[in-house]
Order: structure tokens, then sequence, then C-alpha cells
């Protein structure tokens, strides 16, 4: 599964994705060692800043543990049928591949988890 709330390609490369309430997303591109003279660049992600925005892909993954959890839980209450029941009733984790293209032209791809993505869809709407 892929990482979380991140920049993976593009203009912000390797840039942090965060909240910033109704101000919408920000992405920040912090300095590195390997561009120690860079400054760190942070922009807004909202419709004063954005051209577009399209989802690329969308992943769902079950949680493992959680799975297992509900179902040793639902085998205990109801036997073989709350097993399987309770085993795949595990939480879903969804990760989203936005690409975002700027009204400055520049363009970034990112992987933001459900609830970044629901504000993207609203702060966009």
């Amino acid at each position: 599964m892929a990482l979380k709330n991140v920049v993976t390609a593009g203009d912000y490369m390797d840039g942090e994705v965060t909240s910033k309430g109704k101000k919408g997303l920000l992405i920040t591109v912090a300095k590195t060692l390997a561009h120690p003279l860079r400054p760190t660049q942070k922009v807004f992600v909202n419709k004063d800043t954005v051209e577009s925005y399209e989802v690329v892909m969308d992943e769902a993954d079950k949680s493992v543990g959680s799975g297992v959890a509900r179902g040793a839980v639902g085998g205990a209450l109801f036997g073989g049928i709350g097993a399987i029941a309770g085993a795949s009733s595990g939480k879903t984790k969804s990760v989203y591949t936005v690409s975002i293209v700027f009204k400055d032209g520049k363009r970034c791809l990112c992987d933001l988890d459900g609830s970044l993505y629901k504000q993207l869809v609203q702060i966009m709407y």
C-alpha cells in the first residue's frame, strides 16, 4: 500500500500534505540534505490555487489486525459463520492517488487518505 498524504511526483515531489481546515490542504516541501540551499516550499490547495484535479487511482486495503480481532469475536459469539463475517468486516483503509494541476502551471501527484481526499472534494466543490 502506498504512503499516505505525500506528493509522489511532480513539482512538489516528497512534499507532505496536511489539512488547514477551511483554507484547504497545505503541501510542504522541506529542505533536505540533498538540497540544503532549497528553501522550504509551501503551497495551498484550494479553489484559488488549483485549476483542476483528477483521481488517477484509488486503492482499498482491509486491515489485517482488525479483521483477525473481529473474526475472533464473531467466532466466539456465533461460531464459524460469525468468524467469517467478523473477519470480512475489517476496517478498509483507502488511498486516493490524485493529479493536481495548479493555476500557475505546476503539477503534482498526491497520495491522500480518505479524510484528506474528502476535504479536497469539499473545498473544490
